[in-house]
C-alpha cells in the first residue's frame, strides 16, 4: 500500500475512527520510543567537588563496616533496653 493510498483509507474513515487511529499511533510511538543513551561522563566533577571526601578526615569512620554495627547496636539498646 502507497503513502497516497494509507492516507485515502484513513481520510475515509469517520471522524472518531480517525481520532482512534491517532490515538493508536502516538501510543505506538511512546511504546517504541527510541531512548537516548545515557551520557558517558557525569554533567558535574566529581574530583573537585567538595562533598566527595568531606568525612575522610573521620577517625571512627575508618572501619564503616563496625561503625556501622556499633551504631546499629546502640540504637537497639536504647529502644529495647
Amino acid at each position: 500500500m502507497t503513502q497516497q493510498e494509507l492516507l485515502n483509507e484513513f481520510l475515509s474513515l469517520p471522524a472518531e475512527a480517525q481520532r482512534q487511529v491517532i490515538d493508536f499511533i502516538a501510543f505506538l510511538r511512546q511504546r517504541y520510543a527510541v531512548v537516548e543513551p545515557a551520557s558517558e561522563s557525569p554533567d558535574f566533577d566529581l574530583i573537585n567537588n567538595s562533598f566527595i571526601g568531606m568525612w575522610s578526615d573521620r577517625q571512627d569512620l575508618a572501619d564503616s563496616t563496625t561503625w556501622v554495627r556499633d551504631v546499629r547496636q546502640n540504637e537497639w539498646s536504647k529502644l529495647h533496653g
